[in-house]
């Protein structure tokens, strides 16, 4: 017997937009990897689905010890988690896991790596799924670019982020009206710690910074003074993890709150 089912949504997304034309993306390993271990130690059990139900691609900036303290050992037993595990193998697709049943869920976790910003922020049955555990209060954590997949719980996610994409934050803003996160505190990857994946990474600017968009979505957003230092905010079931740093942080604070809600 477990102590119950978490759902992680990842994405499917290998290619985002940038000023300019596309850049690689994909999903970290240590923020898919390091929080499914640590429900699977806590005695919970994990589901993965993704919008068309196949495994996220990994990004490979993440792919590197340096995620891990430079712990290699801890990089080895990630990699062989990912590519072995069953919970890592046995995809679903979203609306499989609607289909069968999402009260069967104690909790939902999304990791980042910028991935979300392209597929799960404007999914439909992501948007589903979130306003589920929304409604129900159940545990809604997510990490990193992550947070952004909450803008999916707008009647229109699309739009808004085209909005976005188009620099028009007043339009934006008006199509976040009713969004069922406002006035929640937040985090989410910062402006300055997108600034270093842009010169480091992607060699290109990205069309939008991650806080503003949560903010036109009217997400009460804070960021740490230092970039990549560990940060994660909740408020009522809401975890939200800032950067890859704060991985072992937000799977403590879920596991946290699984737990007081099964106590």
């Amino acid at each position: 017997m477990t102590k119950g089912k978490v759902l992680v949504l990842g994405s499917n997304a290998t290619e985002i937009e940038v000023q300019g034309g596309h850049g690689p993306t994909g999903q970290y390993l240590n923020e898919t990897v390091v929080p499914a271990m640590a429900l699977i130690a806590a005695g919970y059990e994990v589901v993965l689905a993704t919008p068309k139900g196949t495994k996220p691609t990994i990004d490979a900036a993440s792919d590197s010890p340096a995620h891990f303290e430079n712990d290699v050992a801890a990089y080895e037993r990630a990699k062989a988690f990912y590519a072995n595990d069953p919970s890592m193998n046995r995809v679903q697709t979203l609306r499989g896991v609607i289909g069968s049943g999402l009260e069967q869920f104690a909790g939902v976790f999304v990791p980042g790596g910028q991935a979300p910003v392209v597929d799960l922020m404007q999914d439909a049955d992501a948007g589903t799924i979130l306003r589920h555990f929304h409604a129900a209060a159940k545990p809604t954590a997510l990490l990193c670019h992550g947070p952004i997949a909450l803008v999916s719980t707008m009647e229109k996610a699309a739009a808004f982020r085209a909005a976005l994409i188009a620099g028009d934050d007043a339009k934006a803003r008006e199509l976040a009206a009713n969004w069922p996160y406002a006035g929640y505190r937040m985090t989410i990857f910062s402006a300055s710690e997108e600034k270093v994946v842009e010169e480091q990474i992607l060699h290109a600017k990205m069309f939008f910074n991650m806080p503003q968009a949560l903010r036109d979505a009217g997400g009460d957003v804070s960021v740490t003074d230092i970039d990549f230092a560990p940060n994660v905010v909740i408020d009522r079931e809401l975890i939200t993890g800032q950067n890859p740093r704060s991985d072992h942080p937000i799977a403590q604070a879920l596991i946290s709150a699984l737990d007081q809600a099964n106590a």
